[in-house]
């Protein structure tokens, strides 16, 4: 396999197009006078057709899949199917939910800003902060996907192509916000999903068509060749259960879309990004299963350089063309989501909601505030996006800080009996588990490794019970935990803590929800939930 490379001036006029391309586009849209509003929610009209490609292009980005072909070379057949699958939950879940958020607060820019009409300040603050933390470790790693596929697939070193990839992205990001996120998005996406469909079969065949399974058989252990692989469960499959709640609700890319999409089209627009993301992750994460046939080693030791290899190994000069496209446009359809959603935290959450107050907030400043942040966030990322973290660490890990907010975060749209002091507690009690036991600190021997199988067994029942109370009530979700709990006990005992990665995510969900319950059942005072619509509204507006 002699790789081919695109060379530096072919490598510079593609992204010239490119970037060049969406920046026309963004300034068609971009007003002399812009609103705050519709920087960060678009007025809240978006109809389906540009909400569905805007949700299934943020999703379909190239940490995803980068990490999904990460997943193939690493758990062999059953690996992308567990990231692609659970991946694709991710958006289908937050339907159930987002009807419910969009109902209590039709107009709110994120869900931190009902959270601080829910419960106040320190709520509020524990979510926005845990969103800009998603987002930016979201924009470093869609930064170093960029930077390995400019170094592979050219001369130019890793640091030039996360430089050319975060000064593009912000270029045509910074004036118009979420607008230009979802319009971009929408020409991405019709490109992305016609270069999956011509060049991962393309690669299949130059690599040999079926014959390499048969050839390369001897390259996989029989976990790897097995589409029920118990070793590809409950290190990627499990894991990303536990994050399907916890980036449905942590994640402020989707809430942002949640509340620009027309509210009627709601279940039309995550169900069809659903089909489309799980279809396409799941598809080009079979390269990595590819590569693992072959025997390919990732060059450098490095396996988000798999995808780019492969490419540049079987694929001719045009379709090596398409294909650099389709991946800058897969990371680039997510970095500007992460800058638009961190803008609109700062805007809303930090300035907006606390430092001005309701009454207070400037419009135009909250605008400058926004823009300040994609800048900031964009330089953060370029830092971090040096270290070359591996990008599936960095999915699951913030997945699993999120899993903390997941229960309190839904029990407080539902409950009128949740409180801030249950919230927080809770939260931050769930937080420090986690990190006791996902750095180590804690060991998970003993009397301390069966209290953390037991509780891993009611986070189970957690999750399970959320996912079935979002679409079929609350009899329905407690039902289905009990029934979680008891039929994962026997096995869970003695050996979940083998596995301390999905042992972390679980804890986090099993300590904040008996926590939230505990802390809440005996609170007298019952919220109004009425009370939601009247304190997270427009900003423009209130001034005018």
């Amino acid at each position: 396999m002699q790789p081919m490379a695109l060379g530096t001036t072919l490598t510079l006029l593609l992204l010239l197009a490119f970037f060049g391309i969406t920046f026309v586009i963004s300034l068609s849209i971009s007003k002399k006078q812009e609103n705050a509003d519709s920087y960060m929610t678009a007025g809240n009209n978006v109809g389906f057709g540009i909400s569905a490609a805007s949700m299934t292009a943020t999703w379909i980005w190239a940490a995803s899949l980068y990490a999904s072909a990460t997943s193939g070379y690493t758990y062999g057949l059953s690996g992308p199917i567990h990231y692609g699958l659970w991946g694709a939950l991710m958006i289908l879940f937050i339907y159930p939910f987002g009807k419910r958020i969009r109902s209590l607060a039709p107009r709110a820019h994120t869900l931190a800003e009902i959270l601080h009409a829910r419960h106040g300040q320190s709520s509020q603050l524990l979510l926005a902060g845990s969103n800009l933390l998603g987002s930016l470790l979201s924009l470093t790693s869609n930064f170093i996907a960029g930077g390995a596929l400019i170094s592979m697939m050219s001369p130019l070193s890793f640091s030039t192509g996360v430089l050319l990839i975060a000064g593009g992205v912000l270029l045509y990001t910074l004036w118009s916000g979420i607008r230009a996120s979802m319009l971009t998005d929408f020409i991405q996406v019709c490109a992305m999903l016609g270069a999956v469909v011509i060049v991962v079969p393309m690669i299949f065949f130059a690599a040999g068509g079926s014959s390499i399974f048969v050839e390369g058989a001897q390259n996989l252990t029989a976990q790897q060749q097995s589409f029920f692989s118990s070793d590809a469960f409950f290190n990627q499959g499990a894991p990303f259960i536990a994050a399907v709640l916890a980036y449905a609700i942590g994640n402020q890319t989707i809430a942002q879309r949640l509340f620009a999409v027309r509210e009627d089209m709601i279940k039309q627009t995550f169900v069809t990004a659903t089909v489309g993301y799980g279809a396409t992750v799941i598809g080009v994460g079979m390269l990595g299963v590819l590569a693992l046939y072959i025997g390919i080693d990732p060059a450098d030791g490095d396996v988000n350089n798999l995808i780019p290899q492969l490419a540049a190994g079987y694929l001719p000069l045009a379709f090596l063309c398409v294909f650099f496209i389709m991946i800058i446009g897969s990371l680039a359809s997510t970095a500007d989501s992460d800058l638009a959603a961190m803008s609109s935290i700062v805007m809303t959450d930090i300035y907006g909601r606390n430092i001005a107050g309701k009454t207070g907030a400037k419009p135009q400043l909250m605008l400058l505030i926004g823009r300040i942040t994609m800048i900031v966030a964009t330089g953060m990322a370029m830092y971090f996006a040096s270290s070359r973290f591996d990008i599936l660490d960095l999915l699951v890990l913030v997945g699993a800080i999120w899993g903390a907010l997941v229960f309190p975060v839904i029990a407080s749209f539902y409950w009128n009996k949740v409180n801030n002091t249950g919230f927080t507690i809770s939260v931050l009690a769930a937080l420090a588990v986690f990190t006791l036991v996902r750095t180590g600190w804690l060991p998970l021997e003993g009397t301390i490794a069966v209290v953390t199988d037991l509780l891993s067994v009611v986070g189970i029942g957690v999750i399970a019970g959320l996912m079935i109370f979002g679409f079929f009530g609350l009899r329905a979700g407690v039902a289905a935990v009990v029934v979680a709990m008891l039929i994962t006990l026997p096995f869970a005992l003695g050996f979940l803590h083998q596995y301390p990665v999905l042992t972390a995510s679980l804890l986090a969900y099993a300590v904040s929800a008996i926590l939230c319950v505990v802390l809440s059942w005996f609170n007298k005072d019952e919220f109004d939930f009425d009370r939601i619509a009247r304190h997270a509204g427009q900003f423009d507006t209130q001034n005018t």
